[in-house]
């Protein structure tokens, strides 16, 4: 594993970031929406363990939605399957199709009305441009909904290339990886992928010959992930994308645009 300021092997000049929990604050939005959701489908729950449906929902330990990205379901199956799972563990009332209607109009009302970027997002963004590398971004969502995350998070300059209805199915897959680069323009060797996710993001866009970067921001992680995986991973890993002009040879100044070293 490569930590911090460590420049990359290779001179990059494309930078493909995921959005969920790397450009936008999801998790904050999804915590949101747990918690209009829980006051109307869990009454019982004290607010005190929302962060446990929170944790539950972010987790996802049965696979729902990666079966969805692999494409063996459609998006309301995986959700609702989800949405149920939730209430079954915490006390609640399974929901039928007429309710799930309901649920998930709360839900994702909430969740939309809740997007907003990370305050690290736009200087980045704003910094490799100005140093003349491309950017653009890859999604396990679909692209118009990731589409309309970015633009009102404020990063509607930065392209949606890829997202899991454009090829049929999404990360690990490398081929969604190399479409990406194809859509950017550069070669997936000197293309880096940021992601907050070590598997999907980080190694599997190693896996598919591009530089793989962990984003592990602070208490952001959806599951528990050990030293050793860690440590057999073998990325490079950022807590902020602060980091990222240095991980990438490019020296930032204040108030001047980035260079690369």
């Amino acid at each position: 594993m490569t930590d911090g300021v460590s420049a990359t092997p290779v001179a990059v000049e494309g930078v493909l970031f995921d959005v969920d929990d790397t450009l936008v604050d999801t998790r904050a939005a999804f915590a949101e929406s747990i918690a209009a959701a829980s006051r109307v489908w869990l009454p019982h729950l004290p607010e005190e363990r929302y962060d446990e449906v929170l944790a539950l929902w972010r987790s996802d330990p049965n696979g729902h939605y990666r079966a969805y990205t692999r494409g063996e379901v459609d998006f309301d199956a995986q959700r609702m399957a989800r949405a149920n799972e939730l209430q079954a563990t915490f006390g609640g009332a399974l929901l039928d199709d007429a309710a799930y209607v309901d649920w998930k109009d709360l839900f994702w009302g909430t969740f939309e009305a809740s997007w907003a970027a990370f305050d690290d997002s736009r200087p980045v963004v704003d910094a490799l441009v100005a140093a003349g590398v491309r950017v653009g971004s890859l999604t396990n969502a679909r692209v118009e909904l990731q589409t309309r995350k970015l633009a009102a998070a404020g990063l509607a300059d930065v392209p949606l290339l890829v997202g899991v209805d454009t090829l049929g199915f999404g990360k690990p897959d490398p081929r969604v990886f190399v479409e990406a680069c194809r859509l950017l323009g550069t070669e997936p060797a000197r293309t880096a992928y940021v992601g907050d996710e070590l598997d999907v993001d980080a190694v599997a866009a190693g896996d598919a010959g591009l530089v793989g970067i962990w984003i592990d921001r602070p208490g952001g992680r959806r599951h528990a992930i050990s030293d050793a995986e860690i440590a057999e991973a073998d990325v490079t890993t950022i807590a902020s994308l602060d980091e990222l002009p240095g991980v990438l040879g490019l020296e930032v100044s204040a108030g001047k645009p980035a260079t690369r070293a």
